[in-house]
C-alpha cells in the first residue's frame, strides 16, 4: 500500500462507521499459508477461525470494539483479507472489518513463505488505521498482531533468507513505543531457528507450539483484547501469555 493511498471503508460499511463510536482495537491475524501448512494444518486453521468469527458476534464485549483484518503469507505472495474477500495488490481499501461483521475466509495452503513481507505489510496497516482513526476523531487501543508460522521466512523462489533481521530493530522500536503488542506464534514442526526468528521478534510474546492449536490462540487474542480494554498492565498480558503456552486457559476460569 503506498503512502499517497488513503485506504477508504467500503460503503457497506460506512453506516457502521458514522453510528458506532466506541474506542476501536484494530487487530490483525499475519497468517502462514504457504505449503507446509497443507491438509490438517489449514483445516484446523479455517475451523477455529470459522468459530472464533461466531464467538466475536457474540461477544458483547468485543463485537463493536475489535476490528479484524487478515493477512496471508503464501499462494503467489502477502495478501490482505476484508473478511472473506483478498484484495488486489496495492489496493487502497481499508482490510478492517467490524467484528459483529467479520467474516471468515476460506484459506488454502500453497507456495513460500514470505514472513518479513506479511509482517511489514501487516505493520503498514496498523499505521494507516490509526491515521484514519484519528482524522475521524475515534480513539483506539493499543493494536494486535498475531503472526503465526510453522516455518523459517523465505524468499518469493522458497529459500530461507536472513532478510528478517533487518526488520527486527524496527519491530523493537514500534512496540517499545506501544505502537501496537506483536505476538508471535510457532506451530507444528517448526525448528529451531524458527523459534528464534519468532523471539527475535516478539521476545515476551513469543511461543512454539506442538501441533496446531488455533482455537486456543484466537481465544487468547480475544482474552488479550478484553484486557487492552480494561486497560490493564503488561503483567497481564503476560500471566495470560503464559497461561496459553501451558495450554491452561485463564480466560475460561
Amino acid at each position: 500500500m503506498r503512502n499517497d493511498q488513503q485506504p477508504t471503508l467500503p460503503a457497506q460499511y460506512a453506516d457502521i462507521e458514522i453510528e458506532n463510536n466506541a474506542q476501536r482495537l484494530p487487530l490483525v491475524l499475519c497468517l502462514d499459508t504457504s505449503s507446509s501448512m497443507a491438509g490438517i494444518p489449514i483445516e484446523s486453521l479455517n475451523g477455529a477461525l470459522a468459530e472464533w468469527t461466531r464467538e466475536l458476534h457474540d461477544d458483547v464485549s468485543l463485537s463493536y470494539s475489535v476490528e479484524v483484518a487478515v493477512i496471508t503469507f503464501g499462494g503467489q505472495g502477502v495478501y490482505a483479507w476484508q473478511g472473506p474477500q483478498p484484495l488486489p495488490a496495492h489496493a487502497p481499501t481499508n482490510p478492517f472489518v467490524p467484528a459483529h461483521l467479520f467474516q471468515a475466509p476460506r484459506l488454502v495452503a500453497s507456495g513460500v513463505t514470505l514472513l518479513t513481507e506479511a509482517l511489514e505489510l501487516a505493520m503498514r496497516l496498523v499505521a494507516t488505521r490509526k491515521a484514519e482513526l484519528r482524522r475521524s476523531g475515534l480513539q483506539y487501543h493499543r493494536p494486535q498482531i498475531c503472526l503465526v508460522t510453522d516455518g523459517l521466512p523465505t524468499d518469493g523462489m522458497g529459500r530461507y533468507t536472513e532478510d528478517w533481521r533487518r526488520l527486527v530493530p524496527v519491530v523493537a522500536a514500534e512496540q517499545q513505543a506501544r505502537r501496537f503488542r506483536l505476538y508471535a506464534i510457532g506451530v507444528g514442526g517448526i525448528t529451531d531457528l524458527g523459534e528464534q526468528v519468532l523471539k527475535a521478534f516478539a521476545p515476551t510474546f513469543h511461543a512454539r507450539l506442538q501441533g496446531f492449536p488455533f482455537r486456543e490462540l484466537l481465544q487468547m487474542m480475544s482474552a488479550s483484547a478484553n484486557a487492552e480494554q480494561r486497560g490493564a498492565g503488561d503483567e497481564v498480558f503476560e500471566k495470560i501469555f503464559s497461561q496459553f503456552k501451558t495450554q491452561r486457559p485463564a480466560w475460561e476460569a
